[in-house]
């Protein structure tokens, strides 16, 4: 009996001190994660710290994108395209000019679109034009543009009219210049799928797969993109680059070069744009807020998941070729 109860105090100091060495060693664990972030510098840790912002602003465009995108797969058909699009080319780059308009769409979120639209064989002279303009001309970008700039209609309309040019100069490339084929070979469907005999649940069900489908795939690539902004919002010094905007040319080529780097919502450009007025005026700010929302890091990143190199290199040379002949012109007459 007493050997028994022995055993017993045996058993219950062992335990005890069993629970009290994992106590000790959950501490030392928890210490030692913390320690890793306490020793980090601080650059790193601002570095983090911009990335988590860009992708909490850009994920729900992002989403919202993709989910745009599996109704357009499910819903849209080459043959409803085809009935409702104008027959004349140039109206049908009118058309994806214009329809942002109604049809809103953040740049976060715009290629999961166009290349869905591009899958159903809407010609790229119209995706495009649509891709060029969604993020500037629809009614939240254009309201927080005229907030922005203190109730100002002048730049709203300078900012509406320069991404119309843009969108229409993109157009009559891809009608009439270049070759308008303009997805990777890898993305263009083998056949198309009739889904006009599913019930709706059914449909609303294939709706989010393709959402999640799509978020996957694109979602690589803004995290990419998102962590390359980041890094060099903070490694690269950006007091040279205020140095460099000596005059006219030089300001609005590092005001488009601030735009790609920072990689901005449209729905949030204009308020940076906007704390840049009076140190390098009107036609370089105009530049950024033309130009972000055409391409950025993260932009550009699920561009080359979907486009051909070509493409892309031809979309950004006319895109700021344009940008930098409209914010000269605009400069001059002031």
């Amino acid at each position: 009996m007493q050997t028994l109860q022995v055993f017993q105090k045996s058993l219950v100091t062992l335990e005890k001190e069993k629970e009290s060495k994992d106590k000790n060693d959950k501490k030392a664990t928890h210490l030692s994660f913390m320690d890793i972030f306490t020793h980090l510098p601080a650059s790193v840790l601002q570095w983090f710290a911009i990335f988590i912002s860009i992708i909490i602003e850009a994920l729900p465009f992002v989403l919202l994108g993709t989910i745009l995108s599996g109704f357009i797969e499910v819903y849209v058909t080459p043959d409803l395209v085809r009935r409702y699009l104008p027959k004349n080319k140039f109206l049908r780059i009118l058309f994806g000019t214009f329809v942002g308009f109604i049809f809103p769409s953040c740049e976060c979120g715009i290629i999961p679109i166009i290349t869905r639209f591009l899958e159903k064989k809407v010609p790229s002279y119209t995706a495009v034009p649509f891709l060029a303009t969604a993020p500037i001309i629809n009614p939240i970008v254009l309201f927080a543009t005229y907030s922005a700039f203190g109730n100002s209609w002048r730049f709203l309309w300078l900012r509406l009219l320069g991404a119309v040019v843009v969108a229409i100069t993109l157009g009559i490339m891809l009608g009439f210049v270049v070759d308008d084929n303009i997805l990777k070979e890898d993305m263009v469907p083998c056949h198309f799928h009739n889904y006009s005999g599913e019930p709706w649940y059914r449909k609303i069900f294939l709706v989010l797969a393709h959402a999640i489908d799509e978020l996957f795939d694109t979602g690589r690539y803004l995290v990419f993109g998102s962590l390359v902004a980041s890094a060099m919002q903070i490694y690269l010094p950006t007091h040279i680059l205020t140095k460099i905007g000596g005059n006219a040319l030089t300001a609005i080529l590092v005001m488009m070069l601030l735009a790609f780097i920072l990689s901005l919502c449209s729905e949030a450009d204009a308020f940076i744009g906007a704390s840049l007025l009076s140190s390098f005026g009107t036609a370089p700010v105009l530049a950024f807020l033309l130009i972000g929302p055409m391409v950025d890091i993260k932009n550009l990143m699920m561009m080359l998941n979907s486009f051909k190199k070509r493409f892309i290199v031809q979309f950004i040379s006319v895109s700021a070729g344009m940008i930098i002949l409209y914010c000269l012109l605009v400069g001059v007459i002031g």
